[in-house]
């Protein structure tokens, strides 16, 4: 009877190991446990167009609408799977705002754009590029056409009494990998814009009153702005005088990045340029101020675009 108990339990053990191998196995291995990319999505609805109806693509619509192409208005179709007129719509304008063929569908091209990381920012503003109505664009007669934009509706900058700006750092994630180095890399990304304006940055500690608070987070964390997870938004920023810099901790951070790792700095130089007013840059792909980021690409410097810019807003030219 021992034995036959004992038998039992040998074979129980072994069923419980194999499940567990198999689903060990089945786990993804990106270093976060994600079963995906955030905009992996996107993948699968390659080749998709008007009057279709696939699933995956009410995930589309909201993504249009976090970054600022797609508004449904309530209407019955922003929570379904139709390929209708307003989607179509939505496509074209984002597949013109990165210089894309303008087809209206999910062309390769498109999706792959789409599929990149990028700051959480919306690129738009009720169906209008940011900064359009505002004729921020100026001819100039040495260096030619700057691509620079401005917050609409704006400009949007800080007061002229206000040059020197506290920043402190809180977050509602802890021990983020990567991000040791984060205040001295925060430090170095002020300078730069330090450098070409006449702002100077102090960071204060957690409890201090500042006029920009930087954290880490995940998910929703309180601002309306909900993060997606890895390989999602990045980060984002309010323009002047909101102050506020938050990073998804749900990405895989780095101050020196391989392949899959994304740079802090890079980001952080980004995201600086939103506090203090500039929007995205969505026609230099070289620019900080450029919507999109690869893994493993560094992009810390200023353009002379980035820096014309920032000094047509505040007046320094």
């Amino acid at each position: 009877m021992a034995s036959k108990t004992a038998s039992v339990c040998v074979v129980f053990s072994l069923l419980i190991f194999v499940l567990l191998s198999q689903q060990t196995l089945a786990k993804p291995t990106d270093p976060h446990g994600h079963q995906h990319d955030s905009f992996k999505f996107i993948q699968h609805l390659e080749g998709c167009h008007k009057g279709q109806n696939v699933s995956g693509l009410q995930e589309l619509k909201k993504y249009l609408t976090k970054f600022g192409y797609l508004n449904y208005d309530h209407s019955k179709h922003a929570n379904d799977d139709e390929f209708d007129d307003l989607l179509e719509s939505a496509i074209k304008s984002y597949q013109k705002s990165f210089h894309l063929n303008v087809t209206g569908s999910l062309d390769t091209t498109t999706v792959k754009q789409m599929m990149v990381p990028r700051c959480g920012v919306p690129d738009v503003v009720n169906g209008t590029r940011k900064g359009t109505k505002n004729h921020n664009r100026k001819l100039k007669s040495i260096h030619g056409v700057s691509y620079y934009e401005f917050f609409f509706p704006g400009p949007l900058r800080w007061p002229p009494t206000k040059t020197h700006l506290r920043y402190r750092f809180a977050s509602s994630a802890s021990q983020v990998p990567g991000t040791e180095n984060v205040r001295s890399i925060c430090a170095q990304a002020f300078q730069k814009w330090a450098q070409v304006t006449s702002f100077t940055f102090e960071e204060v500690p957690a409890t201090s009153s500042a006029d920009i608070t930087i954290g880490f987070h995940r998910g929703a964390h309180g601002d309306m702005a909900p993060f997606d997870g890895f390989k999602g938004a990045l980060a984002h920023a309010n323009p002047p005088t909101g102050g506020n810099f938050h990073f998804d901790a749900d990405e895989k951070w780095s101050a020196n990045p391989g392949p899959n790792e994304v740079d802090l700095e890079s980001v952080a130089v980004h995201e600086i340029g939103h506090l203090l007013g500039l929007d995205h840059n969505l026609d230099l792909p070289d620019a900080i101020m450029y919507p999109k980021f690869s893994y493993g690409i560094v992009k810390r410097d200023l353009t002379g675009d980035d820096i014309d810019g920032i000094r047509a807003l505040y007046g320094l030219q």
